[in-house]
């Protein structure tokens, strides 16, 4: 693809984000799958660079607006629309002199078609301007809804600019390597071999970091079931959690199983060994997610190993008829998703004040419920990718009044790596951000059952 051919697939993507209300948008990544699996002829590089612009148009949607809206842009027509986003990202961000945008818009070899004489005088109106303008509020200039912001300023006082700035960088990939079958340092060199290279995580002792994002479906190391893709921050969770041999261990939020991947393996479980090794649960109320979990666990050598356990509602009977199971229970709750943002740009704007206040009505009914499964010095460790206190210390300061068998563990007492632990200013909880840990935000505290 030429660069004209590749800008043009970046409008056609765009297009389908503008053509309805931003609350709705379509996921960034489901949209270039879908793109590129009808454009087989793509090659690598294209994909690469197509993917890259459109990204960062999307991480840099809330500043190019402002700046359409200064210079008084139609946007009802999507396609209309769509060119002078383009257009103002290429002048803003990438500093391109407006006489060389002919070249890129020259309606030839599948380019964009050549600029409108109100385009070239945007380009002309924008040549030399600042992509962030002193004037923007902050939730502008920062990427993020209005209604967050003193959300935002609640948790993150004194440094929301550094925050959210590393909130809008892309997110790397990382991976947890399957300590039971293979060393860190094997993985490294297998997919090295393969052309992929990587580092070492900071912090998790299983996490491997690629230097940039590559399909791994097809290397020897992902079908021998020697690693999954985890980021570094919910393998730190996992680890939190303090499985060990022996234990019983239950996820009642499991999901798709990333994390009671991680557990397991610090269980030392495998389809091999006896009951000795401890029972490990996985619960959820989507069934279809638990079934999505089964080639995982089959290609990492759990699928008898691991018990799924469909739940009908999270106060399912099954919980009241298994009082005090548990030496562990992971409640990786569901929540607002807000520390993932720099993964999917569009879901800042999906989300609303509402939409949290649902989850933490969520949240708290979901401590009620698990709480009976942990047993007399068992621990509950309690997880959310928010770093929002509405959905974190105030969540847990509210269970334990209606809780006060349960008493929180210092997460420096819990921490079982070496290093400083990444944690709140008290000591009491773990916090992870893009900023401070190179990771997703992620929330984490240690409750343990006193009574």
């Amino acid at each position: 693809m030429t660069p004209g051919a590749r800008l043009n697939a970046v409008l056609d993507l765009l297009v389908q984000v503008l053509a309805g209300p931003r609350e709705a948008a379509p996921a960034p990544d489901v949209l270039l799958e879908t793109y590129f699996r009808a454009r087989r002829y793509a090659g690598s590089g294209d994909r690469r660079a197509v993917s890259d612009r459109f990204y960062g148009l999307l991480r840099r949607q809330s500043r190019l607006g402002w700046w359409l809206d200064r210079c008084s842009i139609d946007k009802n027509d999507p396609l209309v629309h769509a060119r002078a986003r383009v257009l103002a990202d290429l002048v803003l961000w990438d500093h391109e002199h407006p006489a060389a945008l002919a070249d890129l818009f020259s309606g030839q070899g599948h380019a964009p078609e050549p600029l409108t004489a109100t385009e070239a005088a945007l380009a002309q109106t924008l040549h030399g301007q600042p992509l962030t303008h002193p004037q923007m509020p902050p939730p502008t200039a920062l990427e993020y809804p209005e209604w967050a912001d003193p959300y935002l300023r609640r948790v993150w006082t004194g440094r929301l600019d550094t925050e959210m700035q590393a909130m809008n960088r892309p997110a790397p990939v990382d991976l947890r390597v399957n300590g039971r079958r293979a060393t860190r340092a094997e993985v490294q060199g297998m997919l090295a071999a393969e052309g992929i290279a990587s580092r070492p995580g900071a912090r998790a002792p299983l996490a491997l970091r690629l230097d940039r994002p590559r399909a791994l479906t097809g290397t020897g190391a992902f079908r021998q079931g020697l690693m999954e893709v985890q980021d570094e921050g919910s393998q730190l969770v996992s680890l939190l959690v303090g499985a060990a041999p022996g234990m019983t261990v239950v996820d009642f939020c499991a999901g798709a199983g990333g994390k009671t991947l991680a557990l397991a393996d610090a269980m030392g479980l495998s389809d091999d060994d006896d009951e000795n090794a401890g029972r490990l649960i996985a619960c959820d109320i989507d069934r279809h997610r638990l079934d999505r979990m089964a080639p995982r666990l089959k290609r990492a050598g759990l699928s008898a190993a691991v018990e799924r356990r469909p739940l009908m509602t999270e106060d399912d009977p099954w919980i009241a008829h298994h009082p005090g199971l548990a030496d562990r229970v992971l409640l990786d709750v569901p929540c607002s998703g807000l520390g993932t943002w720099r993964r999917d740009p569009t879901a800042r704007w999906r989300l609303s004040a509402d939409d949290v206040a649902v989850q933490m009505a969520r949240q708290d009914a979901i401590l009620d419920h698990a709480a009976p499964l942990v047993k007399a010095g068992g621990r509950l460790v309690y997880v959310t990718c928010s770093v929002l206190a509405e959905e974190n210390e105030d969540r847990l300061a509210a269970f334990l009044d209606r809780r006060p068998d349960f008493a929180v563990v210092p997460v420096a007492d819990a921490w079982p790596l070496d290093g400083p632990v990444p944690c709140d200013d008290e000591g009491l909880f773990l916090r992870l951000s893009p900023a401070t840990t190179d990771t997703d935000g992620f929330f984490a505290a240690v409750l343990e059952r006193v009574d």
